[in-house]
């Protein structure tokens, strides 16, 4: 009963409120979804950003509604190969001093200074990658604890392309070494109680000047996720142009080589070196080791750009390489010093590895390509409702006369695909002359409230055979919806039930948690005070008052679903004025039609949500026509 009461508040809390996003709202969802979208796809916010407004124009869909599909096909864990959601975020911060209990990294059996690592997190691969771009020596350094939980060592988990160790490795070769390895006066000295200290408080630290092989250092320390974060500075080293040169390269992850035909030298610079994660001892790549990577697939497009350089041009194309296993996206801009005849003498050119580039545009087209798909697959499902929902629930063309009433009725449809909704009426003549009157609305949409719907609806034709009172009538639907709420969680529901009687003009209705009724009398609107009783499916044996309301001639009564009063961009107190706005000026423009008149001007659909309108308005023999009744209250309007 608790979930069932917290169900209820919070729905008749947004009901009350009714707040629809504005326009900061729609702002808000886009800019979620670009997060979401370059998150998941490893691109650039600029070009998520890019992506859905393209998507948006092919479309021809509104920008927000483009990008609330986005999010709800994004917005879910996702999940490691071997099925853990990767929910850990990467500035989370790390109990201190983990037990072996509770630390994954320890292994059972291990030596204090051969603890294993945490495994890597899916963020590690992020904070790599900030890193290559990076000038200076920066390393993520993830810490490796004893039995005891005390800090054993810290291992290489992300570096910069400048770290460097005493050894001469650097960049990601240094990755999965150890300080000890490199570094083992370390863990001896003071700067490895200040790593201690940094790790278990979370507050950074600066150490040095310091003396370490000849040269002075200083060292900055931060807390990042579970590892540390190390930035090393060398004093008295001052930048060359080429290592400015080399800072420019690392920045575009790319590198340039020279192929000297004459003398036959091949030269690299270092990046390139890096791109192709190659050891400098080893020299460049020979013509058979490098063709020796390229995928086969891309051989059409190799043939093409060598035939083109052939002809003198100069040759700017993207291929694939596989190196170490992976598959890398590299575009190379080639060109030639020539001899008169055109023959090439030096060959030069720039190689770029534009892998995330080309890896984003791929997971762009994935995303794409299963939003697609989604789309088709609500196109059917509100299809397959929609038919549902004209079988069950068919629309009289026009108004509809019952014993002492004239009814009509209106459906207006949601504008956006997918949102078919569980509104319905029932208007029928019982077998004492009495009428039964009735509007409903199912929580949610699609088939599943379509079916809900009709449940309802024909439950309660089925229920008039043992009772007329609305409050009871009620009480048996909020029964069902209960019951239907165990095979399918969150089933909820709207509905006012009303029984007319005709001799005496009377109208006897409850509600249960449904917008009020409005009376137009005498030509002014206002809504009708509601008797008690909450939302089916919420409470369990709940029980609904009844209130009485005596018809006269000249009355019109409307009946809606809130998609009517609750619309994107107003509150629902602005959406009730307008509607009552509506209802005064229809009466007054169309005295002898005022039914038609009122659901012609309430015709626009709800971009949001379905809405279900009922309209009434006694009749007997002589009187159809409102004029004599309204001009005797109020002059009529212009």
């Amino acid at each position: 009963m608790g979930g069932r009461q917290a169900y209820i508040e919070a729905v008749e809390s947004l009901r009350t409120a009714a707040k629809r996003p504005s326009e900061d709202a729609a702002r808000a969802v886009v800019d979620r979804a670009v997060g979401l979208l370059a998150g998941r796809t490893r691109c650039r916010l600029t070009d998520a950003h890019r992506h859905l407004l393209r998507m948006s124009a092919e479309q021809c869909r509104d920008l927000a509604d483009v990008a609330a599909g986005v999010i709800s096909l994004l917005d879910v864990p996702e999940h490691r190969s071997d099925g853990a959601a990767l929910l850990v975020p990467p500035y989370s911060s790390p109990t201190p001093g983990p037990s072996p209990a509770s630390d994954p990294s320890l292994a059972p059996g291990s030596s204090p200074a051969a603890g294993l690592v945490r495994r890597p997190e899916a963020w590690q691969p992020l904070v790599q990658a900030v890193l290559d771009a990076m000038p200076g020596q920066h390393a993520l350094l993830i810490p490796v604890r004893d039995h005891a939980g005390r800090l054993a060592d810290l291992e290489f988990a992300a570096t910069s392309p400048e770290a460097t160790a005493a050894d001469g490795r650097h960049g990601r070769s240094l990755i999965g070494t150890r300080i000890s390895s490199h570094f083992p006066q370390t863990l001896v000295s003071g700067r490895w109680l200040v790593y201690e200290r940094v790790l278990d408080t979370g507050e950074p630290a600066e150490i040095g000047p310091f003396e370490h092989a000849g040269n002075r250092y200083s060292v900055r320390a931060y807390r990042l996720g579970p590892g540390l974060l190390v930035t090393w500075e060398q004093h008295g080293h001052r930048p060359v142009e080429s290592d400015r040169i080399a800072a420019t390269e690392r920045l575009g992850n790319l590198g340039w080589g020279e192929w000297n035909l004459v003398s036959g030298e091949v030269r690299w610079s270092e990046q390139l070196y890096r791109i192709y994660e190659r050891d400098p001892a080893l020299g460049p790549l020979a013509r058979e080791e490098s063709e020796a990577l390229a995928l086969a697939e891309d051989l059409p497009l190799r043939m093409a750009a060598a035939e083109a350089f052939q002809r003198g041009e100069q040759v700017d194309v993207t291929t694939r390489v596989r190196v170490n296993g992976r598959i890398k996206h590299l575009r190379s801009v080639v060109d030639a010093v020539r001899d008169a005849s055109g023959g090439p003498l030096r060959i030069f050119g720039i190689v770029q590895d534009v892998t995330a580039r080309e890896t984003s545009v791929q997971r762009l087209a994935e995303v794409e390509h299963q939003l697609a798909e989604q789309r088709r697959s609500l196109a059917a499902e509100h299809e397959l409702a929609s038919r549902l929902q004209q079988i069950i629930l068919p629309i009289p063309d026009g108004a509809v006369a019952l014993p002492g009433l004239k009814v009509a009725v209106r459906y207006l449809p949601a504008e956006q695909e997918g949102m078919v909704g569980g509104d319905w009426f029932h208007a029928a003549a019982l077998r004492d002359g009495s009428v039964l009157l009735a509007v409903g609305d199912v929580a949610g949409h699609g088939t599943q409230a379509a079916t809900t719907m009709a449940q309802l609806r024909h439950s309660l034709r089925a229920l008039t055979v043992t009772t007329h009172d609305p409050g009871v009538l009620l009480g048996h639907l909020n029964r069902l919806t209960c019951d239907l709420d165990e095979e399918t969680p969150e089933t909820a529901a709207t509905a006012i039930v009303a029984c007319f009687d005709p001799a005496r003009r009377r109208l006897t209705w409850a509600q249960a948690g449904h917008p009020p009724p409005l009376l137009c009398r005498g030509g002014r609107t206002a809504p009708l005070q509601r008797p008690a009783g909450p939302m089916l499916g919420v409470v369990e044996d709940a029980e609904y008052g009844c209130a009485v309301l005596d018809l006269q001639v000249g009355d019109v009564l409307l009946c809606y679903t809130d998609g009517l009063v609750e619309h994107r961009g107003r509150g629902l107190d602005d959406g009730l004025a307008a509607v009552i706005r509506t209802v005064d000026e229809a009466v007054a423009a169309a005295p002898r039609q005022p039914l038609a008149e009122l659901l012609s001007r309430l015709r626009r659909a709800n971009p949001d949500d379905d809405t279900c309108i009922l309209a009434v308005r006694p009749i007997t023999g002589e009187t159809q026509d409102l004029r004599h009744f309204l001009g005797a209250t109020k002059p009529r309007r212009p």
